[in-house]
């Protein structure tokens, strides 16, 4: 069936109690472990059931923000959840505390008990209402973020098309569109402000009441990660500052050379290739015919893939006013059906959506028939996201169905800015460490300190005299910082392992990717350690990892240099 086609209706909070508390109670009175397995098969059922119509009503929120049912459906599912997530800490209480554990285990997997221990180290009834007031402030950035407006040039665009002028071949263009952009974040900068000071108060409220010190470890447990914690995260953090930094550093100041740049500037940023970075020669119906063809070719499971998505019109990549302005995918658990959301602006950026997206869309359609993919996904967000960048790297092979006689430049580019994400990803991680140790900070404190993370991890880089932004504010569009905190870094983690992912691929293409086929079709069924070892590929974490990233990267980097 086509992803518009399908039908929503809402699941009601009474069904879904009534339903839930059904479920434990099974658990609770099992006679054997396989009575506890009949019931959660139908937990699972469950589950499926009302995270599907959740997930149908955000996408169809995100497709037009203003559309005033989806909006209240949302508003719903924003009261109802955290009651919902309650309810589910009572089903993993009492799976954990069954007589049967031990024989579940085998039955099932270690890892569905992992699961559940760190959903109860991040769910309390008591947060209930704190949970509530959190989804509804990150619904209103949402809400801001998709209404603003920017006038350029004698023409009103969101900021999803503001974007193509900020990466525009001409320098001129990108700083008044820099201009145009901080402007207008400067009209709202008090709502931005107040909503970012609320969310990190009953986040902060959130933690105290569950007995942290403060939100970071309480984060950490929220995103489900099993593989790593801030200790890690701190390390790899200084590894990133000791290798990437100064190699980044290195290629920016020769890049900035070649571009006749004396003064590197925010603006300039986004900008690889000296004349201009390279754009697809596809207009969008181009881009997915090229897409077929690419994935027809990668291999018999790929093409199945897209022609699924295609014929299930699984994708909705048209900028258009009152559009979510970021991209997404999401999986529809109760019809086995990936959907992507996205804003092409005729930038490279819409070349990505077809190979990022796709990446996650196609991790899904691999591992959906996992025994225990409603529980534990396609793995952690580490695990996800190197689906999705590593895909990015997959498609070199194809570049020239895109762009033509630019492959090589686009090449050159893609390694460019992923490489160079690194040290920013790490660096919007750390932004979240400092706010959340110390909540009580003030917006012009928050500035200031992001200003000093940009210091260091981007000292190339210059935000001077430009409207606004120059106050350190460029996090604030950011929306990961809003919304998801502490997620960014699962960027910077998967995009160190799609690096050596590409290496792979460039001495042995084939077998490089039946390694990411397996990778990605086990997700949920062995921790992020534990897959990247089997593809015989280097944890980040491990000492030495970044470095040898950081050498390979920059070497390849130079050689593919235009």
């Amino acid at each position: 069936m086509k992803v518009p086609d399908l039908k929503y209706e809402r699941i009601t909070i009474e069904h879904i109690t009534e339903e839930l508390k059904r479920v434990t109670a099974a658990v609770k009175s099992a006679a054997t472990a396989d009575d506890v397995l009949k019931a959660r098969e139908r937990y699972v059922s469950l589950y499926e059931e009302f995270t599907t119509a959740a997930r149908l009503s955000e996408m169809r929120y995100t497709l037009n923000t203003a559309d005033e049912f989806y909006l209240k459906e949302k508003e719903y599912y924003d009261e109802v959840m955290p009651e919902v997530e309650s309810l589910m800490l009572e089903y993993a209480n009492a799976m954990l505390e069954s007589p049967f554990r031990a024989e579940l285990e085998k039955k099932t997997s270690p890892l569905v008990f992992k699961s559940f221990e760190i959903y109860k180290k991040a769910m309390s009834p008591a947060i209930i209402g704190d949970m509530v007031e959190e989804n509804k402030l990150t619904t209103q950035y949402s809400n801001l973020m998709s209404s603003l407006k920017f006038e350029f040039r004698g023409e009103t665009m969101p900021l999803t098309l503001l974007r193509k002028y900020m990466k525009d071949d001409d320098r001129k263009t990108r700083r008044e569109a820099y201009e145009v952009l901080g402007a207008g974040l400067m009209d709202v900068s008090e709502t931005l402000d107040g909503l970012f000071d609320k969310l990190v108060k009953v986040r902060d409220r959130m933690a105290k009441k569950m007995g942290y010190e403060n939100y970071i470890e309480l984060g950490y447990h929220r995103l489900g990660r099993l593989s790593f914690d801030g200790k890690m995260v701190g390390k790899f953090r200084q590894n990133v500052l000791e290798f990437i930094v100064p190699a980044v550093a290195r290629l920016k100041k020769e890049n900035a050379k070649r571009m006749g740049i004396d003064k590197f500037m925010l603006y300039d940023n986004d900008v690889s290739v000296p004349g201009g970075d390279p754009k697809p020669v596809l207009d969008r119906d181009g881009i997915f015919g090229a897409a077929r063809e690419m994935y027809h070719d990668l291999s018999i499971e790929t093409g199945k893939f897209i022609d699924m998505m295609l014929e299930n019109d699984a994708f909705d990549v048209d900028s258009r006013e009152n559009k979510w302005g970021g991209g997404y995918c999401t999986y529809l658990h109760k019809y086995r059906q990936p959907f992507i959301l996205a804003n092409f602006n005729g930038t490279s950026g819409d070349v990505d959506v077809i190979t990022h997206e796709a990446g996650h869309a196609f991790a899904d359609y691999m591992a959906g028939g996992n025994r225990f993919f409603t529980e534990l996904g396609v793995g952690g967000m580490d695990t996800a996201e190197t689906h999705s960048m590593s895909m990015e790297f997959f498609a070199w092979k194809y570049l020239g169905k895109f762009f033509g006689t630019n492959a090589e430049k686009s090449k050159f580019m893609h390694a460019f800015d992923a490489f160079s994400f690194i040290p920013y990803g790490t660096a919007v991680d750390y932004f979240q460490h400092i706010i959340y140790a110390n909540p009580d900070m003030t917006p012009a404190e928050r500035n200031e300190t992001w200003k000093g993370l940009e210091s260091q991890f981007r000292p190339y880089l210059s935000a001077e005299g430009i409207t606004y932004l120059s106050k350190g504010t460029r996090w604030q569009y950011q929306m990961h910082i809003y919304e998801s905190p502490f997620y960014y870094i699962d960027y910077c983690l998967a995009q160190a392992v799609a690096f050596e992912f590409l290496f792979e691929s460039l001495k042995d293409y084939e077998g490089a990717f039946k390694k990411y086929v397996r990778f990605l079709s086990r997700g949920g069924e062995k921790l992020f350690a534990d897959l990247i070892e089997e593809a015989g590929l280097v944890s980040p974490f491990k000492e030495g990892a970044l470095e040898s990233v950081a050498k390979n990267a920059e070497k390849l980097i130079n050689g593919l240099r235009p």
